[in-house]
């Protein structure tokens, strides 16, 4: 089959991103208003600030937007995963990062899939956290070898969509027709199953050992536990989530509000209980899925992201806050340390920068004149301009922050044995990236680019 029949990539994780989108909204109504909520404020904030809007114009930010969207799943076995990773590929979705929850009491590891080519990015950065739950994590004996049992007996996908894996994977991709159908099979993996596979009581042994662990295990399948728009002003939302009938979780996970917005600040409403029918045909509740918001900002070098985590475990010495605006001004006070501005943040190298010719350096380009020195004189000489890298990855204490409080808000101690990337990679079926060579990969093509351009 010729090649420029086939669907791109990119098309293809819209139609995914847009169908999920549509079909979350039909299964949990919450996540519609808080996505009104969220374009309301983002088109607010706009508005009052039109030196941002320029920013974001400027540099692409704007018209993805509204597409910049995470959602998170959990499986429960090796070869979930390894499918899962196959699914993810065809829609130009690679894992980038390892991060071990069981450090702060979730009994799994995780990766993001996502983009990770700056022109997929700007189609359209949609990324699914994906977690594997970690059965050795489970003390009782009995119990942990009944909940492998649970799980082996099950296939959370579609025959339909093994077939057309396996299709995409023999000729290199999918017509635009294959598509739909991959989307729309793929799309049952993600659906919630009202009717449990297992009784009442097995839902509830595995309920005490973790709530996190009950909700991978007793289902047809994984079922998409959230969503997630981003807002340009998540401080507001959380303000005004409870004003449309939202009820947010306690206090906003990440760094504190700043000038020069850093990392991934998250917060979310608390998940719903929803009615389901246990083995037996026994009554009871489940809760796990909610929606969430997130606000992105510069992402950080090895040197910045240390000192980040420097100063976040500095905050969490002192007991935290359970009112978000006390929180953040404790966080705030910590992070007093961490530079606030985008000349430091780059001159120190504890961000990454995306660096492009300024209206005076496109015309010096077009005249065929060249420049010379260094980045910073090319800087001061007006010629280039360097704009902060979005953040595209996640925070493994918020990540585990967001699931804490969305499973009935019970803190679990960590887990004593925690991190295991070989164990994951070998069920993934391949290695993790590494998120900042991305970002340095992306740092230094932007620096290359401004140079030829100016005979540098």
């Amino acid at each position: 089959m010729a090649h420029d029949s086939f669907l791109p990539a990119d098309d293809i994780r819209t139609l995914f991103s847009e169908s999920m989108s549509r079909m979350y909204q039909q299964e949990v109504p919450q996540y519609g208003t808080l996505m009104q909520l969220v374009a309301q404020i983002n088109e607010r904030v706009l508005a009052a600030e039109p030196a941002l809007q320029h920013q974001l114009r400027e540099t692409g930010e704007l018209d993805r937007l509204s597409l910049e969207r995470h959602g998170a799943i959990r499986v429960g076995r090796a070869a979930e995963l390894n499918m899962l990773r196959r699914i993810f590929a065809i829609m130009g979705m690679h894992p980038v990062s390892y991060y071990d929850l069981s450090e702060a009491g979730v009994p799994v590891h995780s990766t993001a899939f996502r983009p990770t080519d700056d022109a997929s990015l700007r189609r359209n950065p949609f990324r699914i956290f994906t977690s594997l739950l970690r059965l050795e994590l489970i003390e009782d004996d009995a119990l942990r070898a009944r909940a492998a049992e649970i799980l082996d007996g099950r296939d959370i996908f579609t025959a339909k969509a093994r077939v057309l894996v396996a299709q995409a994977e023999a000729q290199g991709g999918l017509t635009e027709e294959q598509a739909r159908h991959f989307v729309a099979e793929v799309l049952e993996t993600f659906r919630w199953h009202q009717h449990a596979t297992v009784d009442l009581a097995s839902y509830q042994a595995l309920q005490d050992a973790h709530r996190l662990i009950a909700d991978v295990v007793c289902f047809r399948g994984p079922h998409i536990n959230h969503l997630t728009p981003r807002t340009l002003d998540i401080d507001t939302v959380q303000q005004q989530m409870p004003a449309v009938g939202i009820n947010p979780k306690a206090v906003i996970e990440g760094p504190p509000r700043r000038r020069c917005p850093i990392l991934l600040r998250q917060t979310s409403f608390t998940a719903l209980e929803e009615p389901v029918r246990f083995a037996g045909e026994q009554a009871g509740t489940h809760t796990a899925r909610f929606g969430e918001i997130e606000q992105r900002g510069m992402a950080l070098t090895p040197k910045g992201r240390a000192l980040y985590d420097e100063l976040l475990n500095r905050s969490r010495q002192t007991p935290a806050e359970a009112d978000n605006e006390a929180h953040q001004r404790q966080l705030a006070e910590v992070f007093a340390d961490f530079p606030d501005d985008e000349d430091s943040l780059r001159t120190l190298k504890l961000g990454y920068f995306r660096y492009g010719l300024t209206e005076a350096g496109r015309r010096q380009a077009e005249r065929g004149e060249s420049a010379s020195g260094d980045i910073d004189t090319l800087i001061e000489a007006g010629l280039i301009k360097a704009t902060p890298i979005i953040y595209e990855d996640f925070l493994p204490v918020s990540a585990a922050g967001i699931f804490q409080s969305n499973l009935g808000g019970v803190q679990h101690q960590a887990y004593v044995q925690n991190a295991n990337q070989a164990a994951f990679e070998q069920a993934l079926g391949c290695p993790v990236q590494d998120e900042f060579a991305l970002y340095a990969r992306l740092q230094d093509d932007s620096i290359r680019q401004v140079r030829q351009a100016l005979g540098a």
